[in-house]
């Protein structure tokens, strides 16, 4: 039995430049995080005297004897990309809902590839893990889906991505250097919340997508913001202006589609402002899921009690997608 853990994300700057329709010509960059939520896949091999060759238990629960009569295409294509041969058990567990802005289609895609990999007794590098679970998603079920959900749950920690058009090379992380001070001042003006609704994100991107091409501007302004952000957490500056630069991605953000906000949205923001908060986004695609605000620690209190929703308490994850039990037996 195999159990991987693998971590959600948090999304800075820079979302919307990670889809390769963009970066291949413009390049792309994303300041994110992961954070200690987290997606537990269990893997064992069946017994052979079930009817079914491969149970598979999620939201739904599929009996099935084939690879091509497994409904759920994440777990169908990693089965093929990784050759399944014999019957399967696969629980997925997760620590908050899916659909919901935190990259939880990825680190299902990258934990269930890892448990694989481990399976078969391989011990992949964090990039190719990051390689493997962007070319299912991207290529094989063709989710409209960026880069930086799977390269931050197969890395973990706080990271400046950068995206390119080499193919041989696109993707580089660097995990920003900062002392544990400094992460302690930033988890502590950070506050997470959710919307009380979800979204199918590959529908929210797919428009956005379409509308690249339109949106060169914001996404390059947006594209700036990551280093300006990056240099704040890097310095001994004050920190409140890495939350008005989130309060100005949010209004970039907003101009992609018309579907990534909505009235409902606007006035979470805007309560939140008018409570004290600096600044913060809506996680994702967009249209509802997790909000992050970033607020000084002396105004969380009256900030979560003007909002009255659901507070996730967080903090950084440092290690990405793990093997947490192995039992070859």
């Amino acid at each position: 039995m195999i159990i991987t853990r693998t971590p959600f994300r948090v999304s800075f700057f820079g979302g919307g430049t990670d889809y390769p329709v963009w970066y291949k010509k413009n390049g792309g960059a994303v300041l994110a995080t992961t954070i200690n939520r987290y997606c537990y896949i269990t893997l064992r091999r069946l017994p052979p005297f079930f009817e079914h060759r491969h149970r598979i238990v999620y939201s739904k629960t599929e009996y099935v004897q084939e690879l091509d009569e497994i409904q759920h295409p994440s777990v169908r294509e990693c089965f093929r990309h990784t050759d399944v041969k014999v019957g399967l058990e696969l629980h997925h567990d997760g620590d908050l809902p899916a659909r919901t802005g935190l990259g939880s289609s990825s680190s299902f895609t990258v934990g269930l590839l890892k448990a694989l990999f481990a399976f078969q007794g391989k011990m992949v590098s964090k990039k190719e893990l990051a390689l493997a679970a962007i070319h299912v998603e991207q290529n094989v079920i063709r989710e409209n889906v960026g880069s930086q959900d799977q390269t931050l749950a197969a890395y973990g920690g706080l990271n400046l991505i950068k995206f390119s058009g080499d193919v041989s090379n696109h993707i580089t992380v660097e995990p920003l250097s900062i002392s544990k001070e400094r992460i302690d001042e930033l988890e502590s003006h950070l506050m997470l919340f959710f919307t009380g609704f979800s979204r199918t994100a590959s529908e929210l991107a797919g428009h956005q997508i379409k509308a690249t091409p339109k949106k060169k501007a914001e996404l390059k302004a947006m594209h700036t913001l990551v280093n300006e952000a990056t240099q704040i957490l890097c310095s001994q500056g004050d920190l409140k202006e890495f939350g008005a630069l989130l309060n100005e991605t949010w209004m970039l953000k907003r101009k992609l589609t018309e579907r990534i906000t909505n009235e409902s949205i606007d006035n979470i923001y805007d309560t939140a402002i008018k409570a004290g908060a600096i600044g913060g986004k809506l996680l994702g695609a967009g249209g509802g899921g997790f909000i992050l605000f970033f607020i000084t620690p002396e105004k969380r209190a009256e900030v979560k009690e003007a909002l009255g929703l659901l507070h996730v308490p967080f903090q950084i994850e440092w290690q990405g997608s793990q093997v947490i039990f192995y039992d070859p037996d």
